[in-house]
């Protein structure tokens, strides 16, 4: 389970501000990436969130859901928490590893708190204006990282629900955009919207398609 072993390394236990970092949504076909910075106080950080948070994959969307409120519930001096994006035209043009480092940066960015270290999940780490660690299966071992996840998981699943309300047809409710085969018959039937990444090639192969 994840701790803040990862966040005492970089000097949490001297005062500095560690932020953890992660996105979801590389995967899908459609849809914006999101990403969330997230900074959690350890002495503050009630006993549900420190069992409970873990890699956002390895939860029921209950679960999720739960622990995201518990999340939002915290007050100023206990947690600092910012989602953010990047856009399906920055996906295309960049490149989807591009854009979620870009969705990371601009997370932290917007944190209410100025970073001293971040932790990132993944083998890469975005541009910030502190040191950062990239951390493999980063969601695993660290509290902040898991948070982040969590954080980012559930506000791209609920983003995806409400775009799923503009583009009926697809799913995106229930499948977030990824190629199940509920989407890929919808493309069949409806056609490509502005909100799928033609840079991703089943998608540039229904383009051809219709070309």
């Amino acid at each position: 389970m994840p701790d803040f072993s990862l966040e005492q390394e970089l000097g949490q236990d001297r005062g500095l501000t560690v932020i953890g970092l992660d996105e979801a949504g590389r995967g899908p076909w459609a849809g914006p990436v999101v990403a969330a910075a997230v900074w959690l106080d350890p002495t503050a950080l009630p006993t549900d969130l420190r069992g409970g948070l873990d890699d956002s994959k390895k939860l029921s969307a209950a679960r999720r859901d739960t622990l995201f409120e518990a999340l939002l519930a915290l007050g100023p001096d206990e947690a600092a928490i910012a989602p953010a994006e990047a856009s399906v035209a920055e996906i295309d043009s960049l490149n989807i590893l591009q854009a979620s480092l870009l969705a990371m940066q601009r997370a932290a960015a917007a944190l209410s708190l100025a970073a001293d270290a971040a932790l990132v999940d993944g083998r890469q780490t975005p541009v910030l204006p502190c040191p950062a660690r990239a951390v493999v299966k980063g969601d695993s071992r660290s509290l902040s990282i898991a948070a982040a996840s969590v954080v980012a998981k559930v506000s791209r699943d609920r983003r995806m629900a409400a775009l799923a309300g503009d583009y009926p047809g697809y799913g995106w409710e229930r499948n977030q955009g990824y190629g199940t085969p509920e989407h890929r018959a919808a493309i069949a039937r409806l056609g490509i919207t502005p909100l799928h990444r033609r840079s991703f090639r089943p998608i540039r192969e229904a383009l051809a398609l219709t070309s």
